[in-house]
């Protein structure tokens, strides 16, 4: 009962990108001794069955990542009753499970940890979204926020949260920002050194924190202009300046309380990095009977 429980709706992760993480935790958590409490109360013969239930309302995200870490323990087999992207409510089954007692025990933790660090992304990125569409147009993104070790499968749960993601790395996409322009000598020079060393399919973004510094970065053609940490009377200012020269992206120390103000300036792009550093675990659990 192997496969990715995510539906067409919604994109798909392989399973490359997070089999060696399951790994490593299952290993960081059993060590060289295994689960010694597992191993010294329950038989090594003993069959159990399992229900892995949500117990708050939320988003489903990392299912397939969390039924691999039984898998991994081996001899467990599952069904999944819900799959990533799917809202549910406290008391829906997830899944399914049935095999060795020890291995649903031992493998619990790190699948629960999984899921519902990556159903929490999920569950708070739908609601920033769905607040942003009752005010304005901005598409709401990730940041390089991430915890490390965690990036691909976080900017996956914000695209299962209903958002985009912004860069992955440093090797996607230019982004001037400002301690490139203290090291460049200012915007013009940095534009000038990225251009002649970019390609043509690359897009350029400059990091502006104040409406002078727009002007310039228009000037010189930017694609996009990062507004960071403006008030949104500025932001305000910026969008109209930029309209039609270039898309415009607010960024810094953005919110739950603060987005719907920031939606509401006009901007293109919304980028939190709150969704993946800050972002409430989903609160799910494992029913064991035998």
């Amino acid at each position: 009962m192997k496969g990715n429980t995510a539906s067409k709706s919604v994109p798909i992760i392989l399973p490359f990108v997070y089999e060696d993480l399951v790994r490593r935790e299952l290993a960081v958590d059993l060590g060289v001794a295994g689960d010694i409490t597992t191993d010294a109360i329950v038989d090594d013969d003993l069959g159990a069955t399992a229900h892995v239930v949500a117990r708050q309302d939320g988003r489903v995200c990392g299912l397939s990542c969390c039924l691999f870490t039984f898998e991994v323990l081996g001899g467990v087999v599952h069904r999944a009753r819900r799959g990533d992207g799917e809202d549910v409510t406290t008391g829906s089954v997830l899944a399914e499970l049935q095999g060795p007692a020890r291995s649903l025990l031992s493998a619990e933790r790190t699948a629960l940890n999984i899921l519902g660090h990556l159903s929490g992304i999920a569950s708070v990125t739908r609601d920033l979204v769905r607040l942003v569409g009752e005010v304005g147009h901005a598409r709401v993104v990730c940041t390089r926020k991430t915890t490390p070790g965690l990036r691909a499968l976080e900017k996956y749960a914000v695209r299962v949260g209903g958002a985009l993601n912004h860069r992955f790395g440093l090797y996607d996409a230019v982004l001037i920002k400002d301690n490139h322009r203290v090291a460049a000598g200012g915007i013009r020079s940095a534009v000038a050194a990225v251009r002649a060393a970019m390609g043509h399919v690359v897009k350029l973004e400059v990091e502006v924190d104040t409406l002078e510094q727009l002007d310039d970065a228009l000037e010189v053609g930017a694609d996009i202009v990062l507004l960071d940490n403006m008030p949104t009377s500025d932001l305000t200012r910026a969008v109209a300046v930029a309209r039609g020269r270039a898309i415009t992206e607010a960024s810094g120390g953005i919110t739950p309380e603060t987005i719907r103000d920031v939606a509401s300036t006009g901007v293109d792009v919304i980028s939190i990095g709150w969704i993946t550093h800050s972002a409430p675990v989903f609160d799910v659990g494992l029913d064991l009977s035998v």
